[in-house]
């Protein structure tokens, strides 16, 4: 199997972005988003998806807030999952992976289905902002822009911790997110066409 390679760039007024992925990596990643959450977080995605991620945002409007760059991120990398994963033909498109950190467990599911929408708990707590300014609010934002570009069914559960500092409460969201889309992205190699019963996944 040849590898599944995609590279997008996003520019408006707003924002300038170029994604490039390679789904069959290594998870070796290039991150630089301006943001140094999310670059952290996209880190831990790369790693444990085994997905090889450049991330390039060379444009943002970061003086004044996050949310045009952090949403436009998501944008480009749910087209650049779609783009590289081709007519699905093979994919086992059903994944799920629970990851704790200290005492707060993230439990995700995601179906590449063609439908995009997000299950995501944005209000359980009021977490502590970053020096980023990260909220938990934009997290929900980049997971609704990357499930809605790919097309991808993906249902987010967090017992938080009672720390209350959103990085550890993040970081096993991302990891598990990262070891779900790879099962879902793997070829089983038992299917012979797309993984639908309709022989269709927009």
């Amino acid at each position: 199997m040849k590898n599944r390679k995609a590279s997008k760039k996003r520019k408006t007024e707003e924002t300038e972005i170029k994604i490039k992925l390679n789904i069959d990596g290594t998870g070796e990643s290039k991150i630089k988003t301006g943001i140094g959450l999310l670059d952290h977080m996209l880190q831990l995605f790369a790693f444990w998806g085994h997905f090889d991620l450049d991330v390039d945002v060379k444009k943002g409007d970061l003086n004044i807030d996050i949310h045009h760059t952090n949403e436009d991120i998501g944008i480009v990398l749910g087209q650049v999952f779609k783009e590289a994963l081709g007519d699905k033909i093979g994919i086992k498109r059903i994944g799920s992976a629970s990851v704790p950190m200290e005492d707060a467990v993230a439990s995700v599911v995601t179906d590449i289905s063609g439908r995009g929408f997000l299950k995501f708990p944005a209000a359980i707590q009021f977490f502590s902002n970053t020096n980023d300014g990260y909220e938990i609010k934009d997290a929900g934002h980049f997971f609704e822009s990357f499930a809605s570009h790919l097309g991808m069914n993906l249902s987010i559960d967090l017992h938080a911790s009672n720390n209350t500092d959103l990085h550890t409460n993040l970081e096993p969201v991302f990891k598990a997110l990262g070891i779900a889309l790879d099962q879902a992205t793997q070829i089983d190699p038992r299917r012979k066409g797309i993984p639908s019963t309709k022989g269709i996944i927009d």
